[in-house]
């Protein structure tokens, strides 16, 4: 069926819709019972967000369980759209932000700016975000570079590259961690383990900024990775500007990848999972796959962040080891799959 601007309105509104209630459903759930008979969502949202005093129920649910949700609905549908990205770019459904190294990128370089202590660049610009998304993008760029032979990218280079790529980061990790303060190495082994802990609005909103500039860019070549599907030289003849395609990619993959990194950890495999789902569902064509991974990523870790916070409730476990166990056997079912298929080029 052929994609109108009708049929990609429906779609995106459907997924919005699916979105918000799988919001709504993950609030029920938790250590405490709760009741939205007890509350006012739009006084008490609104009190919320001011820091105002709510009762038991809505301080519940407003206070602690809807922002958690927030922010990992904003982390999974981050992962997600750069995930796309890199799989539209590289042509390649392996292709991932854990696996090819640039979550660990971005971690290195948000606990490098936590070790420095750097709060503000410029006295206004949180340090962090920057320098997450400046590790991100020298790790992409590195890993690209060391899997591209003979001006092509092979699936098996890519992830041996990500693989050296990850090993690297997380000796150089391990090393600042270890010459931390206790203290410190203790907060920066719990991030490391990706959690969504409970943020503030203005600090979601932040992050949501950061990720939906990348986000926008990449929604915006849906087109391009489409042509590129065929080949390089192939959509440069259909006038793909495939370098400046290539670069804005890169460029808008890290800084979402580095905006969620920077306040989850290593969240891994959702950037896996999603984009290859919302491929079965609703075709290869990009231009539907980039926008709706961003809610169905967002569905995902929401779904997660919650299993991971009612297990073992009142305990709960990082939302990354959640991911892991759903994504390691997902990764061994593609990588098979592929091998299975000699292991062509993406």
């Amino acid at each position: 069926m052929a994609l109108t601007r009708k049929r990609w309105w429906l779609i995106m509104a459907v997924l919005f819709a699916g979105t918000a209630a799988v919001a709504f459903l993950c609030t029920l759930f938790g250590s405490e019972r709760v009741s939205w008979s007890a509350v006012s969502p739009a006084a008490d949202f609104w009190a919320a967000a001011r820091g105002l005093a709510l009762g038991r129920d809505g301080a519940i649910i407003f206070q602690l369980r809807l922002p958690r949700l927030l922010m990992a609905g904003v982390v999974g549908a981050s992962l997600s759209v750069a995930g796309a990205g890199f799989q539209g770019l590289l042509r390649n459904p392996l292709a991932d932000p854990y696996i090819l190294g640039v979550s660990g990128g971005g971690a290195l370089g948000a606990i490098v700016a936590m070790w420095l202590g750097v709060g503000l660049l410029w006295g206004r610009v949180p340090a962090v975000p920057l320098f997450a998304f400046a590790g991100a993008l020298i790790t992409v760029m590195a890993v690209f570079r060391i899997a591209r032979v003979n001006g092509r990218v092979p699936a098996h280079t890519l992830l041996l590259a990500g693989v050296v790529a990850n090993a690297f980061l997380s000796a150089v990790i391990m090393f600042v961690i270890s010459v931390a303060g206790v203290n410190m190495a203790y907060s920066m082994v719990s991030w490391m383990m990706g959690t969504v802990g409970y943020e503030t609005y203005s600090m979601i909103l932040g992050v949501t900024a950061y990720a939906a500039a990348g986000a926008f860019v990449l929604m915006g070549l849906g087109r391009d990775f489409n042509l590129l599907a065929l080949g390089e030289d192939a959509a440069a003849q259909t006038g793909v500007p495939v370098e400046r395609v290539k670069g804005a990619a890169f460029f808008a993959a890290s800084l979402v990848t580095g905006a969620v990194v920077s306040v989850s950890g290593l969240i891994g495999f959702v950037g896996l999972i999603v984009p290859h789902i919302t491929r079965l569902i609703f075709g290869p064509d990009h231009r539907v796959v980039v926008p709706a991974s961003i809610f169905v990523g967002a569905m995902f870790l929401m779904v997660c962040d919650t299993l991971a916070r009612v297990v073992i409730a009142p305990s709960e476990i990082p939302v990354g080891v959640v991911t892991a166990l759903c994504g390691g056997p997902f990764f061994i079912f593609l990588l098979r799959r592929r091998q299975g298929r000699g292991f062509a080029e993406g």
